[in-house]
């Protein structure tokens, strides 16, 4: 079966002989063989009766009619999810020890750490060293790709805040706040910390390795939201903000809520589209509310 390849301009790139009933891999890589671009750089859309770009193919089989026209787009350099994730939480890592050793030049005048501010160091690389472990051994991201642009502009999220907290809990002059109200916050931070933790466990053992098979997340508090892994990563930086009373761990923790609300509310709704059996009851992000 042979199928017609343009731009996003309409600009004809090429023709494609695939077999009728061709999958999207198959399709990439008649496209790789025919014009040498790499398969993960590759996207196609239908095309619409007015000529302009449909929806996206999406993997698995592909239901194309002889002399179909497709528009292809070009996504650029890509890099692996792993790769990305390694990258941007490496930075974060050694934020606070970074600070620390460099103590003497960062700051005017030095004194001995206190114990909240050794404390909020071991916890927040604590944190990041469990997102990369999290990224080598229990997250499973198949054989997709990201832009290779979106390490710079993560990272420069991760690493500018990581740096930012760094240099005001490390600060001489920094003034802990009261102890319980320490450990009160360090206490969320610590079980919303292993709650988030078992979601991810619950979340990569429903997909076997390589497989893009999907299934509804069950058990937990997967029973009350669909994302409660971001639900437990917001409360533990709120957590962390309690324990310092640090306005740029407080940022940090809004920003990252605002990120996670909209990707909580996407996968809802891609839950609800995919099932017909979703749970209606379940709500997007924090149990019985939103």
């Amino acid at each position: 079966m042979k199928v017609s390849v343009v731009s996003q301009s309409g600009r004809a790139i090429t023709d494609l002989d695939i077999p009728e009933k061709a999958t999207y891999t198959e399709l990439k890589e008649a496209y790789k063989q025919k014009k040498g671009l790499d398969v993960h750089r590759q996207q196609f859309y239908l095309r619409n009766e007015d000529k302009s770009r449909g929806e996206p193919l999406k993997h698995g089989a592909l239901t194309l009619g002889e002399g179909q026209t497709l528009v292809f787009k070009d996504l650029g350099p890509q890099i692996s999810w792993t790769t990305v994730f390694l990258v941007e939480y490496f930075g974060s890592l050694i934020a606070f020890p970074v600070v620390y050793l460099l103590r003497d030049y960062i700051y005017s005048k030095g004194s001995p750490l206190g114990d909240v501010q050794l404390l909020a160091a071991a916890l927040f690389t604590l944190h990041f060293l469990k997102r990369e472990l999290e990224t080598l051994f229990v997250h499973k991201f198949g054989t997709d790709t990201m832009p290779i642009f979106n390490i710079f502009k993560n990272s420069s999220y991760y690493h500018g805040f990581a740096f930012y907290i760094a240099y005001y809990i490390l600060h001489p002059l920094y003034t802990p706040p009261n102890k319980v109200q320490v450990i009160v916050g360090a206490a969320i931070f610590l079980v919303c910390l292993v709650c988030n933790f078992y979601c991810h466990i619950i979340l990569s053992n429903l997909r076997a390795p390589g497989s893009r098979e999907r299934k509804i997340p069950r058990g937990f508090l997967f029973e009350l939201v669909s994302c409660p892994n971001y639900f437990f990563e917001i409360t533990q930086w709120v957590g962390f903000s309690i324990m310092t009373q640090s306005l740029p761990a407080l940022f940090f923790a809004l920003a990252g809520a605002g990120q996670m609300l909209v990707w909580a509310q996407g996968k809802h709704r891609r839950y609800k589209k995919e099932f017909p059996d979703y749970p209606k009851r379940r709500r997007v992000l924090i149990p019985y509310i939103l």
